[in-house]
């Protein structure tokens, strides 16, 4: 005996609701209760863009710093490998008061690592300058 021998194979059986209903299959059930989902703000594409985009940049001044010919480690060069990534964690995951607090204070750390790493890596923190800067202006519109 072969193997199809042993499982027949199955005829589909197309039932549509209505069907189903009128033969009472699922009509003990009950209504269907659907789970409310939260909208997500409008300021969390920014706040996840502006994380993705630090994060990238930090990467790239930690290849910068670890190269053959490395940039010098000034004061902008650590503050852009340190702090934009967890000011942006803190402003995409933290609760909203928080969030408010983290995303501004993102802003001036990224304005003054660009400032003083301006011809080295500073420019690639500008998407993030950008996406953190309307991220912030969007959280505190959401407040009101």
């Amino acid at each position: 005996m072969s193997t199809p021998d042993y499982f027949p194979p199955r005829a589909p059986r197309a039932m549509s609701v209505t069907d189903a209903l009128a033969r009472g299959i699922g009509a003990d059930a009950g209504p269907v209760a659907r789970p409310r989902t939260a909208s997500a703000p409008d300021s969390w594409p920014w706040r996840r863009a502006a994380l993705l985009a630090s994060v990238a940049a930090s990467w790239i001044t930690i290849a910068a710093l670890e190269s053959q010919d490395p940039i010098p480690a000034t004061w902008a060069a650590l503050l852009l490998v340190i702090a934009p990534v967890p000011l942006a964690l803190v402003a995409a995951f933290a609760p909203a008061p928080i969030a408010r607090l983290a995303a501004p204070l993102a802003v001036v750390v990224l304005v003054a690592g660009i400032i003083g790493q301006v011809t080295h890596t500073g420019l690639f923190f500008l998407p993030a300058l950008a996406a953190m800067a309307v991220a912030a202006l969007r959280l505190w519109r959401e407040q009101a």
